[in-house]
């Protein structure tokens, strides 16, 4: 994926370039609105949000959308079987350092990565991923997010959602400050004020399709991602399948029931955020779920890169994905033997909830009668009744205390 990843470092910043000339000319629009010899001024202050929303981005980018997402860091020893995944695929993608892994505490199926670079990475999944899926599926997930970091579609969201966001602001606080200022302010000399009303109406029109512009573009670019990241997971697996039956199982959760914010949302393998079967419209943050599916579906026993090119190619009327010198270079190989499926769901269910009370540091409380009973670090009683047989215990405080210093020097991390 040599060449596709040069092609996405080369339109990343091609696209970044542009974002950056929509949001200079809505900071001139805007300062020649307010005062018409402040043009440059309203181009300095664009800029001045950007800078600062972009060092912001950089120095604690991972940790301020990981955190909006209610993401909470696990060790090996945690979730070991999660954590072999994640070496798997990251010896297959070719990463140069393991991402950190983070669980979210959710029933609905999703996960996301992000990283300014490989060596800062971290991928993001649900408790629901975890029960509902297989380790095809789960493996399927985990190599699409490893793809993204690999043809770094991590750096140019972040970078592009910055720039989009400096525009948002921008506009907002402007078409805002038009009300209190009660519209356009009069001029003393009537040509004047005539000028002055046509760059305020300039402005507003600027205000209102500069973020409608900048989301199109950004929408648009990462939409292509995700197929790439889909090729590049049928590859790192050699099992397309158990990618597109994890897709069918995201995309089969009702929209709105995983609560992200919007800046988040486009980050995750299926937008949570969606309604289902959405993808083919101009503010889509990605394709159709169904087109991806079939685009591997449609890879047969074949999982190179050359054979997603040839299913993109089949499903899309001749339109390409794949650079040529990358499908040169692709390995033919057969798709490997899908593994067994868990046994158990409801096994799969406990061990996923039992993970995020692990992350979240509850104290087990064993009953003689078999039960264990688990208390979070807040709780506030001294004793309480077993559930099941109603025999009292002595709620360990000690242990709760110090659960509490610990969850607390986690989240500061």
């Amino acid at each position: 994926m040599w060449e596709t990843i040069q092609s996405n470092k080369r339109k990343s910043a091609a696209m970044i370039v542009l974002l950056a000339s929509v949001l200079m000319l809505l900071g001139y629009a805007i300062g020649a609105a307010i005062n018409p010899s402040a043009g440059v001024l309203g181009v300095l202050v664009a800029m001045v949000i950007w800078v600062v929303l972009t060092l912001t981005a950089f120095s604690a980018g991972e940790k301020v959308l990981l955190a909006s997402a209610g993401a909470r860091e696990v060790k090996h020893q945690d979730a070991p079987q999660l954590f072999n995944l994640v070496e798997e695929m990251k010896i297959a993608s070719g990463l140069p350092a393991m991402p950190r892994v983070f669980i979210m505490d959710s029933d609905v199926p999703n996960a996301f990565a992000v990283g300014l670079k490989p060596e800062r990475a971290a991928v993001a999944v649900t408790t629901g991923l975890l029960a509902r899926l297989n380790r095809d599926e789960l493996q399927g997930v985990i190599a699409h997010e490893l793809g993204h970091i690999a043809n770094r579609d991590t750096l140019f969201m972040t970078l592009a959602g910055v720039m989009v966001g400096a525009i948002i602001i921008l506009a907002d606080v402007f078409m805002r400050s038009l009300w209190y200022r009660g519209g356009s302010r009069r001029s003393s000399s009537k040509g004047g004020g005539q000028a002055q009303a046509i760059m305020a109406l300039v402005a507003i029109v600027v205000a209102i399709l500069a973020p409608l512009l900048a989301q199109i573009l950004y929408f648009a670019c990462s939409r292509k991602r995700e197929y790439l990241a889909d090729a590049s997971a049928a590859q790192f697996t050699r099992y397309p399948d158990g990618l597109a039956s994890a897709l069918e199982k995201i995309s089969a959760v009702k929209p709105g029931a995983l609560k992200v914010n919007k800046a988040v949302s486009p980050m995750f393998i299926v937008n949570p955020l969606a309604a289902a079967g959405s993808g083919g419209s101009l503010f889509s943050t990605h394709p159709p779920t169904a087109d991806r599916i079939r685009v591997l579906r449609g890879m047969g026993k074949n999982a190179s890169l050359a054979a997603y090119e040839e299913a993109f190619r089949s499903a899309h009327k001749g339109s390409g994905l794949i650079g040529a010198r990358d499908l040169t270079g692709s390995v033919e190989g057969e798709s490997r033997v899908a593994a067994a499926a868990a046994a158990n769901p409801a096994a799969q269910w406990r061990s996923a909830r039992d993970l995020m009370q692990q992350v979240n540091r509850f104290v087990v409380l064993p009953c003689a009668c078999g039960l264990k009973i688990k208390l979070p670090p807040d709780f506030k009683g001294t004793s309480l009744d077993c559930p099941r047989c109603g025999t009292r215990h002595e709620v360990p405080l000690a242990e709760l205390a110090a659960a509490s210093v610990a969850l607390e020097a986690a989240g500061k991390k």
